[in-house]
């Protein structure tokens, strides 16, 4: 008898009690822009975003990373308020706030007691409509930049390699570059580069406010008509389509940097929800990706860190909430005496067993209830919930979807788990990547991961 298959019937009777399964409360302001509220009454406070349809997936070459300028921008005063004070006005009222590029968006939060949250939307609908752009802190702030992308990509040797693997992976999609640009872009930026962006993107009908805590979703409703209300709507023309073309065959990158350890990378073209033909395929890719990573007991760390003792560690990715194709990704670093073609071909045998033999059901079952269970507790905070429901609403899946992933989860069946491996698992879609590591000091790095950050904050 299946020993998990009693777990899940108590799994899904937790994901129905938890309060993040609360109704979303939605509204469409005038001007176009969206509300989407979650009422959460487990203490009094809230979160409180503002994401903007615009990240570094609109960029184009030349002005890669742009996006993330402006965010940083965001915070250097307003026709109202001057430089800081945005960010000190939180301060004062116990709050406090930032901000986070990614690929298909740009964010702003605050999390605040809930007394404070008419405050917030005021101070983010100035910001709006009135941003400053002073000459001054543009020029203070590209430094501050720079030595950002220094500090987290430039002396991370991982980094490094994750940014030139996916310049190879992807031949035509604006995924190919980092979030934080291109190096030579950010010093080429002009003030009013980042003013025609903002003017471009920053607008209420390209903008969802998300609201998650002890609030009315009437009363929210109410506090955005008054603050964004008067902000009239633009015309937001998208940027012409980049779809990545179809793959013909295996790419390999290789990087020669100062560095302690190598790194193999697997990285695999596949659908996102958005792009998929059938949403259980993405859903199916989830799954695959949970089946072969994310754990002590899924096969690789079985496999090859605690019973072969090939490599040291070992990771997989999968981006379920991608507005275009991205990349399934396997990630490892030999262990000593192990050199990366061992460990290569040691990564292909797992992906093509994934291929070539159905998962057997009863592990399937944990993994269900492993991913399962994962979603289920990091929902438990306020500001997961929020991300969900903007990421969702970024990327062009919407927010509904969120009702149907504890069931799409349970459907996914070994059967599809191979059928995705089959058509996307494959060498033809494949990038190889590898990290050599040459003489020279290095830092250490920060973390397997995925060598590519799906956000990048201030």
């Amino acid at each position: 008898m299946n020993r998990f298959r009693h777990l899940l019937p108590a799994l899904l009777l937790l994901i129905a009690a938890l309060p993040a399964s609360a109704e979303v409360h939605e509204f469409f302001l005038d001007n176009g822009m969206q509300i989407l509220v979650k009422e959460d009454r487990r203490a009094p406070v809230a979160v409180s975003m503002v994401w903007y349809r615009v990240g570094s997936g609109h960029e184009h070459d030349g002005i890669t990373g742009i996006s993330h300028a402006v965010e940083h921008m965001m915070f250097k005063g307003t026709e109202t308020y001057g430089p800081g004070v945005f960010s000190r006005l939180v301060a004062e009222r116990g709050g406090r706030s930032n901000a986070f590029t990614g690929r298909d968006f740009t964010a702003y939060f605050q999390q605040i007691d809930r007394v404070h949250l008419d405050k917030m939307l005021y101070l983010e609908a100035d910001r709006m409509r009135g941003l400053l752009f002073d000459p001054e802190e543009f020029a203070r702030e590209m430094e501050v930049i720079k030595e950002e992308r220094r500090l987290t990509l430039d002396d991370n040797p991982r980094a490094v390699a994750g940014e030139r693997f996916n310049a190879v992976a992807f031949a035509s999609s604006p995924y190919r570059h980092a979030i934080i640009g291109w190096m030579s872009d950010i010093e080429s930026y002009t003030l009013d580069d980042l003013r025609a962006w903002y003017a471009r993107w920053y607008a209420p009908n390209n903008a969802i406010l998300v609201v998650v805590g002890d609030v009315d979703a009437e009363a929210v409703h109410a506090k955005a008509q008054r603050h964004f209300g008067p902000i009239p709507a633009r015309a937001i023309v998208p940027p012409k389509p980049r779809p990545e073309v179809e793959p013909l065959g295996e790419r390999r990158a290789t990087v020669r940097i100062p560095a302690q350890v190598p790194l193999v990378s697997l990285r695999y073209l596949t659908p996102s929800l958005a792009t998929a033909d059938d949403p259980d395929d993405a859903y199916a890719l989830a799954v695959a990706a949970a089946v072969l990573g994310g754990s002590t007991t899924a096969r690789l760390q079985s496999r090859l860190e605690r019973e072969r003792e090939i490599v040291s560690s070992v990771s997989t990715g999968y981006n379920l909430y991608a507005r275009l194709d991205d990349l399934f990704t396997v990630n490892a670093v030999p262990a000593d005496g192990h050199d990366v073609a061992a460990v290569e071909a040691a990564l292909r045998a797992e992906v093509a067993r994934l291929r070539d033999e159905r998962v057997d059901e009863s592990e399937l079952e944990r993994i269900r209830i492993r991913v399962l269970a994962d979603n289920v507790f990091q929902q438990d905070s306020l500001f997961y919930q929020g991300m969900l429901l903007g990421m969702l609403e970024t990327a062009g899946i919407g927010w509904r979807e969120l009702d149907a992933y504890a069931e799409r989860i349970r459907a996914v069946t070994p059967e599809q788990v191979q059928s995705v491996a089959r058509r996307y698992l494959v060498d033809d879609r494949l990038t190889v990547g590898i990290l050599e590591p040459i003489a020279g000091a290095a830092p250490p790095g920060h973390g397997l991961g995925d060598s590519r950050p799906l956000m990048h904050a201030r």
